[in-house]
This record gives structure tokens, sequence and C-alpha cells, in this order.
């Protein structure tokens, strides 16, 4: 293996190619970033405690979100403007998620059309139709969602994952401090795009509810997530208003900062819905150990944002391919020493919080 050999030295060789007011971008959150430090230094408080002598085999990191086969218990997050981290942008990243077999949540505000997406992803993957889930912003102006569902189904979406998190735009002030407010000149959101071929802005509004969940439910059969759910009564209330999943998610620690880290509140969330429906974590993951604690926590997968641009910005597509590589290498690792051969047969016993550090 050449190169770098975790997702930290993919970082460090991805910030150094990268110029610091995207940098800050990717990388930066709200206000004093307590949440996205918190997200990752979680983690290091819990402990596996593994299991010895289980005679499980191999593991196969396989597993199934909704019907979806995935390779591995990572999906792609959905995360925005990756033509600010390489010039093939979100082509790249639909390349190495189809070729590797997994999930892509295809953000709304992704600087490639939710249809060159997919056709990249079929270009590669195994499946004629690969899995690409689209991420949407609810906006006030229902008849143009609608749209957006509307090409996201045509383009062969296969679950809808609306974040529920933005009623307005946290405050990044390392982008206030650059003066960083919008795509640089030729750079657009053309998912965004409405067919006289303006591009509208995005709204993010505090009105959205939950008879907005219920009107998309009736709008389309996709299956639907729900994106940033912190409060168990919010999965709760999720569930009931027709969701076929959730969630756990503080979004990177770039909307509301303080709020505690994912993975804390992942038990919490798993317990409220009582197997009803999938737990997703996403927020912090850097390690194949991060992965199994949030599988015996509750989470059918988890999802990475952040590392992907890291990879895209290091190295484009092999970027990208390179950090899906080295996590699933790592989770086949966590498993064997953990005495486990399926990611779905993790135990919560599994993990320990550790007051020592």
């Amino acid at each position: 293996m050449t190169g770098p050999v975790n997702l930290r030295e993919v970082e460090q060789a991805a910030r150094a190619l990268l110029d610091k007011v995207r940098d800050d971008y990717f990388a930066g959150g709200a206000q004093d970033e307590v949440t996205v430090r918190d997200n990752e230094s979680a983690f290091e408080r819990l402990a596996l405690v593994p299991r010895v002598l289980t005679g499980a085999g191999e593991p196969s990191p396989e597993v199934t979100v909704l019907g979806e086969r995935a390779s591995m218990p990572v999906l792609l997050a959905p995360t925005a403007f990756h033509e600010l981290a390489h010039p093939e942008g979100e082509r790249a990243t639909a390349r190495a998620a189809a070729a590797a077999g997994t999930i892509l949540i295809s953000a709304m505000l992704s600087t490639v059309a939710i249809e060159d997406i997919a056709a990249e992803a079929r270009k590669v993957s195994s499946e004629h139709e690969p899995p690409i889930w689209f991420q949407l912003y609810l906006q006030p102006d229902l008849g143009f969602t609608e749209a957006i569902v509307r090409r996201a189904e045509a383009a062969g979406c296969r679950a809808l994952v609306v974040t529920a998190d933005s009623p307005a735009l946290g405050r990044h002030e390392r982008n206030d401090r650059n003066d960083f407010h919008d795509l640089p000149p030729g750079m657009k959101c053309p998912n965004l795009a409405e067919q006289a071929g303006e591009v509208r802005n995005v709204v993010l509004s505090p009105e959205i509810s939950w008879r907005h969940i219920e009107w998309l439910r009736e709008t389309t059969s996709l299956p639907i997530l729900l994106k940033g759910v912190l409060h168990p009564d919010d999965a709760r209330l999720a569930v009931e208003h027709g969701a076929d999943g959730v969630i756990v998610s503080n979004h990177g620690g770039r909307q509301l900062d303080t709020t505690p880290p994912s993975i804390r509140l992942l038990p919490r969330i798993a317990d409220a819905v009582e197997g009803r429906v999938p737990v997703l974590l996403d927020g912090g993951v850097r390690r194949g150990t991060d992965v199994v604690k949030a599988l015996a926590l509750g989470a059918r997968a988890v999802a990475i944002g952040r590392p992907v641009v890291w990879g895209l910005a290091y190295d484009g597509e092999a970027g990208v391919t390179k950090v899906l590589d080295l996590l699933r290498r790592e989770i086949v690792n966590a498993l064997t020493l953990c005495g486990y051969a399926d990611p779905a047969a993790v135990r919560r016993d599994l993990v320990e919080e550790v007051p020592w550090r």
C-alpha cells in the first residue's frame, strides 16, 4: 500500500493541496466548532470489549439498508460543492462509490446534476442501477420541491434523504472571515435549475414542519429517511409520520454548535424507534473501529462526509476509492478482532464508556 495509510493522512494530504478558503469551507463548522471536535473525540471515549474464541470466521462487511445492499456499513453522506475539491467533482465521487458497491447519498447542492451523477455511476457499477439516494432540502415552494423529487426519481434514485435540521444556516465564522458565501464563477448547483434554466437559491425556512413530511410521503413512493434527528421524541415522530429511516446527525457540527456528538445520542434514538425503521449515523467517523462502535450502539450503517471530500481533493476518484478501501480494511479487521463475522450481529455490550480518557 502506498500513500496515506489512514483517513487522517488522507486529510493531511488533501488540506496541503486545497487553498485555505476552500479548506476552511470543508473543515469548518458553526461558531466555536465545539461539536465538530466532539463528534470525533466522543469515539475515543468509547472502548471496544472484544469476545474471544467465537469461531465466527472471516467477516463479510456487507449490509442491507432499506432493501439496498451495500458492500460495507459505510455510505457516502451528502456533502455540497465537490467541484471546490476537484474539477470532476461529484462525477468522480459517484464513480468511486459505485465501484466500491456502496450507497451514495447525492447532495441537492451538488455542483453536478443528479442525472449526470447517476450516469457516471452506471459507467462503473456492476449493477444496472447503482445505489444512489437523493438528499433533499424541502422548499417552501412545494411545486419546485416536487419538480426536484421527480428529477431524482427519473434519474434512478432509490430513496430520499430529507435534511431536517436546517431551518436556517448555521453561522460559519471561517467563511465570514474569508468572505466566502458564493460559489466561484463557473460553478453552480444544477439541481436547483428551473425549466427556463435559471438556477434558484436554496431556501432554508423555519416554517418547514411535519406536515411537509406528510406531503412528501403522499407525493412519492420512494423510501424517505430523515437526517438530523437528535431527540428521541423526534425519532418517534418521524416513524409516526411515515419515515422509513432516520439518520442521527448534527450536520457535522455545521449547524447548531454545542449539540451533543452523534454517537452519544445514537443509543437513545435506536431505543426510541424500537427497530421499526433502520437507524444510521453520521458525524466524526474516522476509523473502522468507529464504525463498529456505531453498529454496536444501534446503527445499521454510518455515513461519511468530510473524508470523502478529503479523498477527492487528494486524488480525485482514486482518492475517494482509497478512503473507502481503507475503511473497509479497518472494518474487517475490527470485526475479526472483536469476534464477529456479521455487522448486523454486533451487540451493544461490545462497547463500554471509558471515563479515564
